[in-house]
């Protein structure tokens, strides 16, 4: 740990610091049984999603003020409510539901229902969420219990996707940033895997190894596709398992769109020479910082989403690319000044406009969240791209 990140962090809760102890204990021992290297999409994963431990698995507050992070839903209403304006055309165009992925506390399920509900359209057969953490599944029961009981009725939590024949809309908000990802650096102008080893004091440290020939496989596929070659000692991220993942909800789609919301780039601006130290963050009590061997099981640790590989999973298993812009974009083309204007005192529209202002400002969320649209048996655009259509740079 650097003195900076020592400085900015407060200290683990004596509950935590058990918590964090036990999974470096489980990762120490699928050390020890690997030889002493783990990959770092091995240790991403365990952090994150070991059983019971894993920083999503277990009990703890992870969204909101009082958590580690805060998403768009959670900073307004009134992102879920533009994210409506796009969902309900979508409804009455192909009936079906809305399939949310990963609901953090059900904010945007529960705003997302009332404004279509208000709009008067159409409402989904049914609201499905699924959800892999346990105590973000309670939270968001609790939270949606409080929905008028028509709204309420038509939630349901899945533990897996549903089966082929899906009509309707996908929401996957901050979900492929904390897939597991692989890690590398430029050593003489090839790629060697970075992944995870222990100090002499039994502490996780970051240890480079020849490259795996998953990682290789990468390394054929994007390095072409560069328009210049990566400096010696550049260090980055590649996610293969964002293929898989875009690829099952292909599977699914029989008629709807996925949309995609997340913080990345298209691929050429993911890898740009001066981007060298990679587009890895942990989040610790509303702290970003880049060590993600420290507070494994209590901390998030994230990437950035190469938006290219997005696209290129989605094309590949059938979907077609609509739609890609910033949030900004998306934001104002779905009714954002609007919904802020019709405050209903000064009091109420400055509070929204402040909130507005988090949410498409450039230094703030507005230029590193974008949005992509994958579609199936759509005739018509989608109107959150009216504003700006950024598909070229993918």
């Amino acid at each position: 740990m650097t003195a900076s990140v020592q400085q900015v962090l407060p200290p683990l809760s004596p509950d935590e610091a058990r918590h964090s102890e036990a999974l470096a204990g489980v990762i120490r021992e699928q050390l020890r049984q690997a030889g002493g290297w783990l990959s770092f999409e091995r240790f991403m994963e365990l952090a994150l999603y070991a059983p019971g431990l894993g920083y999503y698995s277990a009990g703890s507050e992870k969204l909101g003020p009082g958590g580690d992070f805060v998403t768009a839903p959670e900073v307004s209403d009134l992102f879920s409510r533009c994210v409506a304006r796009q969902c309900a055309p979508l409804l009455a165009a192909c009936g079906g539901q809305i399939l949310e992925l990963g609901a953090g506390t059900g904010r945007m399920a529960g705003a997302l229902l009332t404004e279509l509900a208000a709009l008067g359209g159409a409402l989904p057969e049914r609201y499905a969420i699924l959800e892999v953490s346990a105590d973000l599944r309670a939270r968001q029961q609790a939270h949606l219990a409080r929905l008028p009981h028509e709204l309420r009725a038509r939630v349901e939590w899945l533990t897996q996707l549903p089966p082929p024949g899906f009509r309707g809309v996908m929401l996957a908000n901050e979900v492929a940033d904390a897939l597991p990802c692989r890690r590398f650096v430029v050593r003489n102008g090839a790629w060697q895997e970075l992944g995870v080893g222990l100090d002499e004091r039994g502490a996780f440290q970051e240890r480079a190894a020849p490259a795996s020939a998953a990682l290789l496989e990468q390394y054929v596929r994007i390095v072409p596709e560069l328009p210049a070659p990566l400096p010696e000692g550049y260090v980055s991220e590649v996610c293969p398992r964002a293929d898989a993942w875009v690829a099952s909800l292909a599977d699914v789609v029989e008629r709807g769109a996925v949309l995609l919301f997340d913080y990345g780039l298209p691929r050429r601006h993911y890898y740009h020479p001066q981007r060298r130290t990679g587009t890895l963050r942990c989040h610790f009590r509303q702290r970003a910082h880049d060590d993600p061997y420290i507070n494994v099981g209590v901390q998030d640790i994230t990437a950035w989403v190469d938006f290219t590989r997005l696209a290129q999973a989605g094309a590949a298993g059938g979907l077609e690319v609509q739609g890609f812009a910033t949030q900004t974009a998306f934001l104002l083309a779905t009714g954002l000044e609007a919904l802020t204007a019709a405050a209903v005192n000064d009091v109420e529209r400055a509070r929204l406009a402040g909130e507005a202002r988090r949410l498409i400002m450039p230094e703030e969320m507005g230029e590193a969240f974008k949005v992509l649209a994958l579609t199936r048996g759509l005739e018509s655009a989608l109107e959150g791209f009216a504003l700006q259509d950024l598909r070229h740079l993918l």
